[in-house]
């Protein structure tokens, strides 16, 4: 049986903040639905993404800005880094990781600019929204088998 993931519930303090952050990104605003006793669901989703995230009032009980790890998969980094720039996002420089196979948690074995021969999978940027939720743009130009 098929198992896609199509949504990712995130933390935020501010939904407005949230909301307007998002869309400055370029993300499509799926869906913002009140509800009883300030219940609150807003949808958004990555510029041709099949899965989309959600937040919002009264969703989850996690910590605002606790998401780690996020990724978002391109096949230009330097150009969606730039984009997100331009949209407002702090994003940091190009990197990659020490051991080549993915990024440590935090800033542990980065090494700055692009992986090695331009190697599928293996250069990074990152942002984080207001909150803190943490998020990834991985470049991936050639897929590995399977995928």
């Amino acid at each position: 049986m098929d198992m896609k993931l199509e949504v990712v519930v995130l933390a935020v303090s501010d939904v407005d903040r949230a909301k307007a952050f998002y869309v400055g990104l370029g993300w499509r605003l799926d869906a913002d639905f009140p509800g009883d006793a300030g219940f609150r669901v807003v949808q958004l989703t990555p510029p041709g993404s099949a899965c989309s995230i959600i937040f919002g009032s009264g969703l989850t009980s996690a910590v605002p800005g606790s998401a780690d790890g996020l990724q978002l998969v391109v096949t230009d980094i330097a150009a969606a880094r730039e984009e997100l720039i331009s949209r407002g996002a702090r994003v940091s420089e190009v990197f990659h990781d020490a051991g080549g196979v993915f990024h440590h948690a935090g800033l542990d074995s980065r090494v700055a600019g692009p992986a090695p021969e331009g190697k599928s999978y293996g250069s990074f940027a990152s942002f984080s929204d207001p909150d803190g939720n943490g998020w990834y743009i991985q470049e991936v130009t050639t897929r590995l088998p399977g995928r």
